[in-house]
């Protein structure tokens, strides 16, 4: 009899410690299927900006500004997006290239949508609808482009105003890095006119050229600024056009919108 109990709890101890074993083992999965579906981390994107485009981009008393700038901002903050330190600053030109090396994942700066852009970067929805026209001084004769034929534009390099005349005969090109040095070369005498987005034109009226130039002609072109993204980043390009959709829906978009513009030209819609 005792021998039979004896056996009896020699099997019982086994039993458990075979239940304790698979209860530790099970509870080893959970803990591990957890961490594999537990929250995601945060997602991040490092921002590139060329800031010599107000007032989509500008640096005001050392920190980097506008439009633009409060846009991407509010989408990663409203789509909980990490901007990883500074937004970088760069000339326009080394933007893209910039993305393609991902040494940025996203730019900002007034980029107009175009298909041989759209081979290199993704591009969010427009959130700016835009166009080229002409800026001449004060004093010119010119009405238009008709009246460029012997004349000299001053344009900023790679942009649409530089593209769309450059293969244009009997009017001469001068390249700049940034606007301002268009706008001064303009000033200056040593151009006749400069090709550029309307409202930049139109900020610069309103300021530094008061006075002293003036928009003729028609718009030349219509065209959409999108926020460039790496190929490499489609949750980054799918976060931020549901920001942006957020934003037009809640207001804040036009609110920002109107810290910059008193008109509604480049306002969109979802």
């Amino acid at each position: 009899m005792k021998k039979k109990t004896l056996i009896f709890f020699i099997m019982l101890i086994a039993l458990s410690l075979v239940v304790i074993g698979c209860g530790s083992d099970q509870s080893q999965n959970n803990n591990q299927q957890g961490a594999q579906s537990g929250e995601q981390e945060q997602l991040t994107m490092k921002v590139g900006a060329d800031v010599t485009f107000p007032p989509f981009e500008m640096v005001i008393d050392g920190k980097v500004t506008g439009f633009d700038i409060d846009l991407i901002r509010a989408i990663a903050e409203v789509e909980d997006i990490k901007i990883e330190g500074e937004i970088q600053t760069m000339d326009f030109q080394g933007l893209i290239p910039a993305i393609q090396t991902n040494s940025i994942d996203v730019a900002v700066a007034g980029i107009t949508i175009r298909e041989d852009r759209a081979k290199q970067v993704d591009f969010s929805k427009p959130y700016y609808h835009s166009g080229i026209t002409l800026l001449v001084r004060e004093d010119s004769d010119i009405q238009g482009v008709e009246d460029l034929q012997g004349k000299t534009i001053a344009v900023k390099l790679g942009t649409t105003g530089d593209i769309m005349f450059s293969d244009k005969e009997g009017i001469t090109i001068k390249r700049f890095n940034n606007i301002d040095e268009a706008y001064r070369e303009l000033e200056n005498g040593g151009a006749d006119a400069v090709p550029f987005d309307n409202p930049i034109h139109q900020n610069y009226i309103n300021t530094t050229g008061k006075g002293k130039v003036k928009v003729v002609g028609e718009l030349l072109t219509g065209e959409d600024y999108g926020i460039a993204v790496s190929k490499n980043r489609p949750d980054l390009l799918e976060k931020i056009n549901s920001g942006l959709d957020k934003l037009i829906e809640s207001g804040e978009y036009e609110k920002i919108y109107r810290k910059y513009f008193s008109d509604d030209f480049g306002l969109v819609s979802k």
